[in-house]
């Protein structure tokens, strides 16, 4: 029996290790304060050809807060047959392949996993078509609604003139622009429908499949990119950014990886030989992160308190157009005023809870945020209305629980290291109830006349 239930445990423990080690990587990018957040790539075929047909294809971003940045996207997958791109509009393949087999007229691409980018603004309008050709990228629909999608038509040979011949592709892969998003396979769905620009005719594709790709912080960089320091009115102490948050200062193992701010050779580093392949060059600090968070209690009212929020660009050879702040705190359900940003609540406990916030620039004055020097940073002032039940500056409450800039988690301090209230400050005490009060004068008179 003593075998038996040693085999029954060794055979228990080899299942748990399978089933670990084949569950799926896409848990990774799960992120609890955008839980539903995705790109979603819906492919309409629109018309059939005599060996294949024409599709649009159409990038959604149904992130709440993060979006495709310069140099943009990339989008790849695998062809189940042997099919060729012929030609395409509002995008290009970037590389043609072998078409030595067509003797005229080549295909675009004849690459058996052809990778996609989009075309840049100020193409000729004979190559556009609705949503493209903005450098691959894409807006969150929270900031830019307009701007939060991208299309581009593409022509394919080889591929079968039925939906019962032609076959989805495999293996998608979206950079934006380097790792970060994983996709899953294609799924067949109802035909995507289209309204007439009058409103009075509706048509639809003649088939429809959809690919849903999901953000993990963890695969797009190894190491974080923005850290959270904190300070306030009722403690002298400043708290930095923890140490090496983003990385540690070797210039022996990575030379020319920062460079100090005072140093003579400050510009000809920034025109150095990175500047034009999107190499990062960090202002040398402890931290090493290109971005940095700075949260100030700033003042106490009877029934307000007001909260400044500092962010600002440690790397030289990068702009960041249409950023945005994310920031988790208890009493963000009653900001009452904010000075020079815009602001949207966000709600990913289904409405139940309101204690997240983004925050983005208004445009045209602060939605850049120039690269490191006198202009990289931005700024702005919170006024939050005080509730009875749960306010306090005590034990570090007026911190911010979590912090993401352009959907990245910053890295915080640790919690015992925040600025904590004087043992003896009139913060902390409660107002003294009259029968108190009254009780010490009695008190005190009687220990006169004795």
């Amino acid at each position: 029996m003593a075998a038996v239930g040693g085999s029954a445990a060794c055979c228990a423990v080899l299942l748990a290790a399978v089933l670990l080690f084949s569950a799926p990587a896409t848990t990774e990018a799960y992120d609890s304060l955008d839980p539903n957040g995705n790109i979603t790539i819906k492919w309409d075929i629109i018309s059939w050809t005599a060996d294949g047909y024409v599709a649009t294809v159409t990038m959604f971003n149904y992130q709440q807060f993060r979006h495709i940045d310069a140099p943009g996207w990339q989008l790849g997958w695998a062809w189940a047959k042997k099919e060729v791109i012929w030609s395409m509009v509002g995008a290009q393949a970037t590389e043609q392949g072998d078409c030595s087999k067509f003797k005229s007229n080549p295909p675009h691409c004849c690459k058996k996993e052809p990778n996609i980018v989009d075309l840049l603004p100020g193409t000729p309008f004979n190559q556009q078509i609705a949503n493209c050709c903005k450098a691959g990228v894409i807006k969150t629909f929270n900031q830019d609604p307009a701007n939060a999608a991208s299309s581009f038509q593409i022509s394919v040979g080889l591929a079968g003139t039925t939906n019962k011949t032609v076959k989805v592709p495999k293996n998608f892969t979206l950079k934006a622009p380097g790792p970060g998003y994983t996709c899953g396979r294609a799924l067949v769905g109802k035909p995507t429908k289209y309204l007439s620009a009058d409103g009075r005719r509706v048509t639809q594709a003649l088939m429809s499949w959809n690919v849903t790709c999901t953000y993990s912080q963890f695969l797009a960089q190894k190491t974080p990119t923005c850290c959270v320091s904190l300070s306030s009115f009722y403690n002298d102490t400043i708290v930095n950014c923890p140490t090496c948050s983003c990385g540690c200062q070797n210039n022996i193992t990575r030379p020319g990886s920062c460079v100090n701010e005072n140093s003579p050779y400050l510009q000809s580093a920034i025109n150095g030989p990175g500047k034009y392949t999107g190499q990062p060059l960090i202002q040398c600090t402890s931290h090493m992160c290109p971005i940095r968070i700075h949260w100030h209690v700033k003042l106490n009212y009877k029934e307000y308190w007001r909260v400044k929020v500092t962010i600002t660009n440690f790397n030289y050879r990068m702009n960041y157009s249409d950023w945005n702040l994310v920031a988790q705190h208890p009493n963000f359900d009653n900001i009452t005023k904010l000075f020079s940003f815009n602001y949207k609540p966000l709600t990913p406990y289904g409405g139940r809870i309101n204690d997240t916030a983004m925050f983005w620039g208004m445009k045209f004055y602060n939605d850049l945020l120039n690269q490191a020097g006198p202009l990289g940073n931005a700024q702005s002032e919170l006024l939050m209305r005080k509730d009875s039940e749960t306010f306090t500056f005590d034990k570090g409450w007026a911190f911010p629980r979590r912090v993401y800039f352009n959907g990245d988690n910053c890295v915080m301090p640790s919690p015992d290291s925040y600025p904590w209230l004087p043992n003896a400050s009139p913060l902390t005490k409660q107002p003294m109830k009259l029968s108190v009060l009254v009780f010490s004068i009695v008190l005190a008179t009687l220990v006169a006349y004795v």
